[in-house]
């Protein structure tokens, strides 16, 4: 096992090649520098000045190349003091034994210098290294913490591996029907051989080896939080050193809590959400029972009063025409019912897309007023439209729908005899307001907030609790407001926004 991580920690100092043919060029060209500035002086120079020049080359090729460049160096600074410095020159023939002790001496000195150099130029290059990766995984834990789909989370954490370990592709594996799929993937994608790999032996967890042979370029990790396997974590086409090994492990802990939270969090949203839907379906049901039992039992029981020979002929015209009403009012009522039931469809399935076209708001009401209900004619609300507002640019139908709703809210809650109003006024350059008052009980502070939420009805209210919900829903679809205040002299005023349309040089 020493042995084994011994043969690592070398492992982790060997210089790329292209730094060994680096150091190696930059030795020999200083030391081909400088010899051809110390020949013209060799008959001067000392043995002893000459081989502390050629320390110089030697540390050159040590920084740039590492120690294997260095004792290259060392042979080569040898041969060329031999050769050039020692008499007799140009020959490998050291002659005096003062020579010998001179180059013995060289040579000592400069592979232990050699050595020192190397173990510190590495030292300083770890050192970096090991101060960029700390960087890298604390921002890396950064993002593990951050609130993000699972989906996000995943991309996220398998492009900075990539990265950060300088790998050719990591994929991130989750269980699913039994088996590991790909839930996310950064580099190129995995082949046939690593699929593979891959498949763990059953029962078996799968780690990081450590006594892996280096060449296999090809890592698997599984990942476990609380005891259980949440995935696996493979790192593909890069040597993965010693020294990595320890933070890619450390890093793989973090990441299945991670995940781990991801998912107990989709987990705990899904439960939430499934039981808003559970809610909303409760209180659709008993919403539109209650709709739909109140106007058929009123249809009901007066066709069958008209249809019965012995009650129907009993009857005069003005009971046979209050009967006929009723049946036409609750027909309506209940048309109103399904008319706001598809239009929550719509908005519920996202295909909600108003197409806005320019029109009068006088035009408008005009329609939304004769298309009210035969038993609400009776009661036309009180017009405060200036004749001079500016037209608006929206979508008719939809904005018609509103106000079939407010004035339907309002004549719920109005009492009979106390008029409704519909007003607008210019707000500023770019919108009108538009108000419905009724006179009823108004709607409090502290509901006025949810009011527009879906199912809400305000007290006493015989509705669905959808009208209002749709109103705003349509209202958000033109990214206007709409809001309740009080009315004065009591009751509610429901306010909403409309957009002003560009005058015609802009549209044009």
């Amino acid at each position: 096992m020493e042995h084994d991580i011994a043969r690592r920690e070398d492992h982790d100092t060997k210089t790329p090649r292209g730094l060994s043919i680096a150091g190696s060029s930059a030795a020999l060209a200083s030391m081909a520098v400088l010899t051809l500035a110390m020949l013209p002086f060799r008959g001067e120079l000392s043995i002893a000045t000459t081989a502390l020049v050629l320390v110089m080359p030697v540390v050159v090729g040590v920084v740039i190349g590492g120690f294997r460049v260095g004792v290259i160096s060392v042979v080569g600074g040898f041969l060329v003091y031999d050769f050039f410095f020692i008499p007799p020159y140009l020959t490998l023939d050291v002659g005096a034994t003062e020579n010998w002790v001179a180059l013995g001496v060289y040579v000592v000195i400069m592979l232990p210098v050699a050595r020192v150099v190397a173990s510190m130029n590495t030292a300083r290059t770890q050192a970096r290294q090991r101060a960029m990766q700390i960087r890298q995984l604390f921002e890396l834990s950064a993002l593990l913490v951050e609130d993000k789909p699972l989906e996000d989370l995943l991309t996220v954490i398998v492009t900075a591996l990539r990265d950060v370990f300088d790998a050719h592709q990591v994929a991130l594996l989750l269980p699913r029907d039994g088996d590991l799929e790909i839930a996310a993937s950064a580099g190129a994608p995995l082949t046939d051989d690593d699929r593979l790999r891959l498949q763990p032996t059953p029962g078996m967890p799968t780690s990081l080896d450590v006594n892996q042979p280096e060449d296999t370029g090809f890592f698997r990790i599984a990942l476990v939080a609380a005891g259980r396997p949440i995935g696996m974590l493979t790192v593909s086409g890069t040597e993965i050193t010693a020294r990595q090994r320890e933070p890619l492990l450390l890093f793989a802990n973090q990441i299945a809590l991670a995940v781990e939270r991801a998912q107990l969090r989709e987990q705990a949203l899904r439960a939430g959400l499934t039981e808003e839907v559970e809610r909303l379906a409760r209180t659709l049901v008993a919403a539109v029972s209650h709709d739909l039992r109140a106007p058929l039992a009123s249809i009901k029981a007066s066709s069958s009063t008209l249809a019965d020979p012995q009650l129907g002929s009993g009857l005069d015209g003005g009971a046979r025409h209050e009967l006929s009403v009723l049946i036409d009012t609750q027909v309506d009522r209940l048309a109103a019912l399904v008319t706001n039931l598809l239009d929550m469809s719509r908005v519920q399935a996202g295909v909600l897309q108003p197409r806005a076209g320019i029109t009068r708001l006088h035009d408008l009401v005009d329609t939304v007023l004769a298309d009210l209900p035969l038993g609400r004619r009776n009661r036309p609300p009180i017009l405060d439209l200036p004749d001079d507002l500016p037209l608006i640019d929206v979508d008719v139908v939809l904005i018609a729908r509103v106000l079939t709703n407010l004035l339907e809210n309002a004549t719920r809650h109005a009492p009979k005899d106390s008029p409704i109003t519909i007003a607008a006024r210019p707000t500023d350059p770019t919108a009108i307001t538009v108000s419905v008052t009724d006179h009823g009980p108004g709607v409090s502070p502290d509901r006025r907030s949810e009011i527009f939420g879906l199912f809400i009805r305000r007290h006493g209210d015989s509705g669905s609790g959808l009208g209002l919900a749709i109103a705003k829903t349509f209202i958000d679809a033109h990214r206007q407001r709409i809001w309740v205040e009080d009315a004065p002299g009591g009751g509610a005023r429901f306010c909403f926004t409309l957009p002003i349309a560009a005058p015609l040089q802009e549209r044009s």
